[in-house]
């Protein structure tokens, strides 16, 4: 399919609203139109004519009372609806498509966004969609009244001298070529220079996220050199394509002042002749006009076009990109399982030809089991643990939750009903209210208390400045690191899973807020399949089954006092850690 076929699918909804804009359009350009008809009147029928002078006068009030009420009376709404409705279309499409966008960017999946810069995906969200815009305004509505003004007045010049006309027109075949030569290059040029912006964006959005870092290292004129080279690359870009764009515009405009010069000598040499009264003269003169502004509206519109069009190619390769984790044809919904666990000769990489970074796994965990992960970092253990709620799919083996392959089930069903904690705790700028209501949005005011409470979170939420409401800043920067934890541990309690991710969740906390969450996470694995990846090894002591992977495999499995025993990978790890705290006390 076309990309302009593609975008017809936004515009297909809103075509009878477009109808009618066009509609209007036809009146609101086919006023002017009348303007040099009625100086040909004025000119022949009054001002050279032989008649009294007070008809003269009276017909020249008749055709100014009928001009002001043709060009104040009717034109005024007409201006105004043509408008309105030309930018109403154009605000429900773009709504439309990103819609369609954000409903996609939810299904791609996490290795596309660890493979992009997100200012990049931004500026194609942003920027690029709304360059779109000109498709719709002028691609399906300004040209075609362009072209409506453009016939109507060839077809008026024919009826007042057809020799003139053609020679007006005799500039029309270099248009066409001016036009072949000039916008495919423009085209290649619009698009990249959104590239380069795209990049820019990308960047930029790093470093604001990263300013901490800069500043921490005094980076700061490393920086400015740093975005001083991307800023200079997208001016290079758009530089070229202004040059480009300049070029167009400077031949197309010399193309169209050599026809009024034409049509001046012809013109003249046929008034003096007395082939041409001056009325005439005068009204195809004012249709030059009329036939060359729209014209050069083309042009315009064909530059704004191009680089539409390079916008829209950008908007659609990224509607494109497909989606790598998706529902089987016949998946079923996984309705509130007892939370048995099973790994089958599992193989795992990111890439299809990269790296195994998990090799023959096999477990089995029992419902309401509490099991840990642990080993040396680039084990596997995140990667693992990633398998379970489908965010990459195996290359081999399957997983098996209540003894249904996940594959067979669906991805909304599947993810509803395992709740996660990470290390790094997501939360979004808003309140502290909308934030753990992200576990559940229906549940009620209650419920948050709640949740709250069993995740030794209430206290100080009600001493913050406006309590549940107040607003904790992109990724709750007005929060501590401890805070923030517990408000995502709040949130699992509202979602209420049958199965329990727990990723490191207290690795990068203080001991007085590992204590609290320690007891609240204590809390939350009740009665539920708790899968715990472990840096610190004290914490995951209790635990049913300890898994120790090293270079994506299983090595060692058993309770904490089977494995110290067994004086092997785990025991040494646990040693390591209890002497380094030793001496640290």
């Amino acid at each position: 399919m076309s990309n302009f076929k593609a975008y017809l699918k936004f515009v297909k909804p809103y075509t009878g609203l477009i109808v009618v804009t066009i509609a209007i359009g036809v009146i609101k350009f086919g006023i002017p139109l009348t303007l040099p008809m009625i100086m040909k009147y004025v000119v022949d029928d009054l001002l050279l004519s032989d008649l009294p002078l007070s008809d003269k006068l009276q017909n020249l009030m008749y055709v100014l009372a009928g001009a002001l009420a043709l060009f104040v009376v009717v034109r005024w709404p007409v201006e105004y609806f043509r408008q309105y409705f030309a930018q109403l279309a154009t605000s429900k499409i773009l709504y439309d498509i990103r819609s369609h966008l954000y409903d996609h960017i939810q299904k791609l999946s996490i290795r596309y966004y660890q493979n992009r810069k997100i200012g990049e995906i931004i500026s194609r969200f942003i920027n690029d969609v709304e360059s779109t815009s000109a498709l719709v305004e002028t691609g399906l509505m300004n040209i075609w009244l362009d072209l409506f003004t453009l016939t109507l007045a060839m077809a008026v010049m024919f009826y007042l001298n057809p020799i003139l006309t053609l020679i007006s027109l005799s500039v029309f075949p270099f248009y066409g070529l001016a036009s072949k030569i000039l916008y495919k290059r423009l085209r290649e040029l619009s698009k990249s220079r959104s590239q380069a912006l795209a990049e820019m964006q990308g960047y930029l959005y790093e470093r604001i996220q990263g300013i901490p870092i800069i500043r921490s290292f005094t980076l700061e004129q490393y920086e400015r050199k740093q975005f001083a080279g991307r800023n200079s690359h997208y001016l290079n870009r758009a530089i070229a394509q202004t040059r480009w764009n300049a070029l167009t515009f400077a031949m197309i405009n010399t193309l169209t002042d050599i026809a009024p010069l034409l049509v001046i000598g012809y013109g003249g040499y046929e008034v003096i002749r007395g082939n041409l009264t001056v009325g005439s003269f005068v009204a195809f003169f004012g249709y030059l006009d009329r036939l060359y502004s729209p014209l050069r509206r083309l042009v315009t519109s064909s530059t704004t076009l191009t680089q539409a069009t390079g916008s829209l190619d950008r908007v659609l390769e990224f509607m494109r990109e497909p989606y790598e984790i998706v529902d089987a044809p016949k998946a079923a919904e996984m309705s509130a399982p007892k939370g048995h666990i099973a790994f089958d000769d599992v193989w795992f990489r990111y890439r299809d030809q990269g790296d195994w970074v998990l090799r023959r796994i096999d477990f089995t965990i029992q419902p309401g089991q509490t099991v840990a992960f642990v080993g040396m970092s680039g084990g596997g253990k995140s990667s693992l643990i990633s398998l379970i709620p489908r965010f990459y799919d195996i290359a081999r083996g399957n997983i098996r939750i209540d003894g249904q392959d996940i594959r067979d089930v669906t991805l909304r069903s599947l993810r509803r009903n395992i709740g996660m904690v990470l290390q790094d705790s997501i939360l979004f700028s808003g309140s502290v209210r909308e934030n753990i209501l992200f576990g559940n949005p229906q549940a009620s005011e209650q419920d948050v208390v709640r949740a709250s409470k069993a995740a030794n979170a209430h206290d100080f939420i009600v001493q913050l400045p406006e309590g549940y409401e107040t607003e904790i800043g992109e990724r709750g920067v007005k929060l501590s690191g401890g805070q923030k934890q517990r408000i995502s541990i709040a949130r699992v309690f509202l979602k209420n899973p049958r199965i329990l991710i727990l990723d490191e969740a207290t690795s990068a906390l203080d001991l007085e807020s590992e204590h609290l969450i320690q007891k609240s996470l204590e809390r939350l694995a009740e009665d539920r399949t708790t899968l715990v990846v472990a840096h610190r090894l004290s914490t995951i002591t209790h635990a049913d089954q300890i898994f120790v992977m090293e270079d994506g495999e299983i090595k060692e499995v058993g309770t904490h006092e089977k494995l110290m025993r067994r004086g092997g990978i785990y025991a040494r790890l646990y040693n390591v850690q209890n002497l380094t705290s030793s001496a640290r006390g």
